[in-house]
């Protein structure tokens, strides 16, 4: 039975509702392999429910769905889809607590410092881009005095969306709102570990919109993500993931000769030079590394760039912050920091931890205090740690760890600090902390990321482009020019006036 549209505060009641289904052409329909997987309780590490398995059927299922209602979409006016979006933002904010105690069910983030942010932050995603509708628009082009030259933009046709389980409202948001107000189709896929909140606001979204447009799947990579990558009837496609993940949907867009929009990994640098403001640093530290979020973010500073002289003041600051955040239960609001997403992300951090701890010379600085209450011994709660006395060489400081672990690096120099920050592979966030502009500007231009900030560390916000270079991946999102290069097509036309 489809759960009712009425406001539901109670998310265990939501999940048996949503049990085992996919929304497929303005339903809950059943996977057509009947296979389902168990989703857990981080927190608790009890099953919550189980979602359907999706496969290449499914994809195909959805796929055609969305084909055949791309069409009848395009044609209503660009404007009136931006204010069907607005209509869906309305709703969505009615909904916000639902999705938020949702949200925490499933992913152990804690209900005010996470949860709630992401559910109101997803709504106003739907908002502004309804609100670009009318910028759907080509300009003209004087090429010849005896000829009109313009151009127009054309919606890509069907997309399909690929998205993680950090964020997953706020990722749905992100490709789902452009996408359709530019006059596509979409089907999502979404993350194994968290798809019933996004499943919930498919189905609340889907009240306004016309069958089809909006289809959304659940499943695993192998068997649900690659069929809809490789789907012939999909024209672009757009994913928020790995960097493995990311390399395999460009390769299946590759071979279809369609454009691909790829938000990867990240080893973000914070750099706070000697005459920076050290509380202010300090504070920035605490919501750079997400530790809230349990450092569970592409964008979190893993990597922290501390001057020498600022050194020890920096890291008992920090650590004098984070022990004042509480660890526990999610759905409590004197909650600060919740649990890691699943056991295998759980064992991935605990690996790094223990390489950083059995390097000589190292310290691991632990934050914060475990939960106590034994209804949570099972949950999979970590320490956020903050290493330092790492080598450069080190896999703490290297690799992509997406937990609460931190490193602090010294520098003596701001070249040298810069060149610590661009020895990475990846390129998506940076920040740097000083009273200095003219370093500040300079750092702006030398450093090697997408989506750089001063003396602050804001999350993704509407209207900011938000992207990253090299194995970060590809394209913007959240901006007016991200609808228009990534889900439109540009025609140019020659009208011969002789």
């Amino acid at each position: 039975m489809s759960p009712s549209l009425d406001v539901n505060l109670d998310p265990q009641a939501l999940v048996a509702a949503l049990r085992g289904k996919h929304w497929i052409d303005n339903a809950l329909v059943a996977p057509c392999n009947g296979a389902y997987f168990d989703v857990i309780n981080p927190a608790t590490g009890d099953v919550i429910g189980q979602a359907a398995d999706g496969d290449k059927d499914d994809v195909d299922r959805a796929v055609q769905s969305a084909h055949r209602a791309q069409q009848a979409w395009a044609q209503v006016p660009a404007r009136d889809r931006g204010k069907l979006m607005q209509a869906c933002a309305r709703k969505l904010q009615d909904h916000a607590e639902e999705l938020a105690q949702l949200l925490t069910l499933e992913t152990g983030k804690a209900i005010r410092t996470e949860s709630r942010v992401e559910a109101a932050v997803h709504a106003d995603l739907y908002n502004f881009y309804g609100g670009l509708g009318s910028e759907l628009k080509g300009e003209t082009i004087p090429f010849h005095p005896n000829m009109l030259v313009f151009t127009l933009r054309h919606p890509v046709g069907v997309v399909g969306a690929i998205i993680a389980w950090n964020v997953p409202l706020l990722l749905m948001a992100l490709k789902v709102a452009p996408a359709l107000v530019a006059g596509n189709a979409v089907v999502v896929k979404s993350a194994e570990e968290a798809p019933f909140a996004v499943l919930r606001a498919a189905q609340i979204i889907n009240s306004l919109l016309p069958p089809g447009v909006f289809n959304l799947i659940s499943g695993d990579g192998p068997g649900c993500g690659a069929p809809l990558a490789e789907h012939p009837l999909v024209n672009k496609v757009t994913l928020t993931g790995s960097v493995a993940a990311g390399k395999a949907v460009a390769m299946a867009a590759a071979r279809k000769l369609i454009p691909a929009t790829l938000e990867l990994g990240g080893k973000s640098p914070m750099i706070v030079l000697e005459d920076a403001d050290l509380d202010q640093a300090i504070a920035g530290a605490v919501t750079s590394m997400r530790f809230t979020r349990q450092g569970q973010s592409c964008t979190a500073a893993s990597r922290m760039l501390v001057h020498r002289s600022l050194h020890d003041a920096f890291v008992a600051g920090v650590k004098a912050k984070v022990d004042a955040l509480v660890m526990g239960d999610p759905t409590d609001e004197a909650t600060d920091i919740g649990a890691i997403i699943s056991p295998q992300q759980f064992a991935t951090v605990q690996r790094y931890i223990a390489i950083g701890d059995a390097t000589p010379g190292a310290i691991g600085h632990r934050f914060s205090a475990m939960p106590t209450d034994p209804k949570f011994a099972q949950g999979l709660f970590v320490q956020p740690v903050m290493f330092t006395g790492l080598p450069l060489d080190s896999p703490v400081i290297r690799e992509e760890i997406f937990g609460p672990v931190t490193a602090v690096i010294q520098f003596d120099t701001y070249d040298e600090a810069i060149a610590i920050a661009n020895d990475t592979e990846y390129g998506l966030a940076a920040t740097i902390w000083t009273k200095d502009v003219k370093k500040a500007l300079d750092a702006v231009h030398r450093l090697q990321a997408g989506f750089v900030q001063l003396n602050q560390n804001l999350v993704v916000q509407s209207a900011l482009p938000y992207g990253g270079i090299k194995q970060s991946g590809l394209g913007k999102e959240a901006s007016l020019q991200a609808m228009l290069t990534h889900f439109t097509h540009e025609k140019t036309v020659l009208l011969n006036l002789r």
